[in-house]
């Protein structure tokens, strides 16, 4: 496997259970050993979905989150509420420095949307990347090993669906190209989508 995708060189038997897949979707899986390697072969069978849900639970989580943060950056809504704005930032923050304070920043943020949108998620995948799920000062509940990528799974695509589902393949496309470029050690960054 390149190096240059190292951080989704990742075994993919213990995420195939996460990703959902119908038949058609576990065949084409068949003998792949590492995710990287899955998410090139879901791609250009046009599993679009699919490879962002196994993206999204193959990266480390501070990448993944990243990652839904700037899919959503990259197809802005003029008409984004405050709240889901803020929440995008409590992501990016934890991203910057994931520690338990900016952990549970990014759950409060994400509390105050209505849920709806891409930054909401990516909030709520910065939260649910470790610590406990439980108030502070109870008991430990740590939240399960797969939620933050189910988070980033369903804020990448919420993103690849705003405002213009038309545009969802080559948005598709495009978040892949960034996922390769922060599994490769880069920032991931795209272009703001215009009109």
């Amino acid at each position: 496997m390149s190096a240059t995708l190292s951080k989704l060189a990742v075994p993919l038997g213990p995420l195939v259970p996460r990703l959902e897949l119908d038949a058609e979707g576990a065949a084409l899986l068949d003998g792949i050993g590492d995710a990287a390697a899955g998410v090139e072969r879901l791609a250009a069978a046009r599993r679009m979905p699919e490879a962002v849900r196994l993206v999204a639970h193959a990266l480390p989580k501070r990448e993944a989150v990243w990652w839904a943060c700037m899919c959503a950056r990259s197809v802005p809504d003029p008409n984004l509420a405050p709240a889901d704005l803020a929440a995008l930032q409590a992501a990016e923050q934890w991203v910057r420095r994931p520690d338990e304070a900016n952990r549970r920043a990014a759950e409060a943020a994400a509390q105050k949307t209505q849920f709806r949108s891409p930054e909401a998620w990516a909030a709520m995948g910065a939260f649910w990347s470790g610590g406990s799920m439980a108030p502070e000062g109870q008991p430990v509940v740590p939240p399960a090993e797969h939620l933050t990528g189910v988070a980033v799974a369903g804020s990448v695509v919420l993103s690849a669906v705003r405002l213009r589902p038309e545009r969802q393949d080559a948005r598709f496309d495009r978040f892949l190209a960034a996922a390769r470029d922060i599994a490769a050690g880069g920032a991931g960054r795209m272009a703001p989508e215009e009109g």
